[in-house]
């Protein structure tokens, strides 16, 4: 029995005429007769009665009628729920850290660039939100320091990111090439809210503690490192960050801090059982990206987790 057999039947079914019938399935009417008279052969029941000027449903017919309407039904059902996945796997939820950082915007220029018609959703996160979000599917992929990764989120390290410190304008640290990191024991350094980013936090306070000294913690934390710069450019405290993200903010100068050198580790996060071409696209990018720029240095790095 073929599917399309039924739907001949049916349109038939509600003509009462071959003609009529065969005109709506687009064939003529000789090939409808002889899909419907096939349909009834493979039942073993007539379905129909049929005369010269008239055609009526048998009493089986009328019961198969029933049941065909329903299995044409389900059939259009599962074609549009087939559709409507299609659909949605063209679009990507990103979660991103911040809008000053610059890695995950030239990533997706370049996924946008092999999925034109990809709909790119970013979403304005810190990590643990993200691996929250990641795990209940409200995100596609993600980006952060993959070291408190749950099992259900998978990562792949794309660039090992020079740490610098943020200081203001005519600060005695602008007249240096770079920062020698205990030298910030003299300095109240800003942290970010906890909640909003305990992997950098406990990135910045480590690295004090490798070379001696608990940081001195700035009374106040901030979301954004965009307001960060601006307690910065007040004079109130110091503030460190990677160097993809500390670009063109007013009022500050970037650093690069050494003894020793620091490099802040970024993943692409995503759900391990999502295989969607998409999310693999996001991936493959940044591993290219990461190789013409040279974003994994291979000298060696303070930290180097995923």
């Amino acid at each position: 029995m073929e599917l399309r057999q039924l739907r001949y039947f049916v349109t038939l079914a509600e003509e009462l005429h071959f003609g009529r019938a065969a005109a709506r399935e687009h064939i003529v009417q000789s090939a409808l007769s002889q899909q419907v008279r096939r349909l009834e052969r493979e039942l073993g029941v007539r379905l129909l009665e049929r005369s010269t000027h008239h055609v009526e449903l048998t009493g089986p017919g009328a019961a198969f009628l029933v049941e065909a309407r329903q299995i044409l039904a389900q059939v259009d059902r599962a074609a549009a729920v087939a559709r409507s996945t299609a659909q949605s796997s063209l679009a990507l939820r990103v979660g991103v850290i911040d809008a000053a950082c610059s890695s995950m915007p030239q990533i997706l220029q370049d996924v946008q660039a092999k999925y034109p018609d990809l709909v790119i959703h970013q979403v304005e996160v810190g990590v643990p939100e993200q691996l929250q979000q990641l795990k209940d599917g409200r995100l596609d992929v993600g980006i952060g320091r993959a070291a408190f990764a749950p099992p259900e989120v998978a990562s792949e390290l794309f660039r090992l990111d020079p740490l610098g410190v943020l200081v203001p304008d005519g600060h005695r640290f602008t007249t240096m090439e770079s920062v020698p990191v205990p030298t910030l024991a003299e300095e109240p350094l800003l942290l970010a809210a906890d909640e909003q980013a305990p992997e950098f936090n406990q990135f910045v306070v480590e690295l004090c503690r490798s070379v001696g000294f608990t940081p001195t913690v700035y009374e106040g934390t901030v979301e954004s490192i965009r307001a960060a710069a601006d307690l910065v450019s007040q004079g109130r405290c110091l503030y460190c960050v990677p160097s993809s993200c500390a670009a063109a903010l007013p009022g500050t100068v970037w650093r690069p801090l050494v003894e020793p050198v620091a490099y802040y580790p970024w993943s692409i996060l995503w759900r391990s059982l999502d295989h969607r071409d998409p999310v693999h696209a996001v991936v493959t990018c940044a591993q290219e990206l990461s190789r013409t720029l040279g974003w994994l240095p291979t000298t060696p790095l303070v930290d180097r987790d995923s």
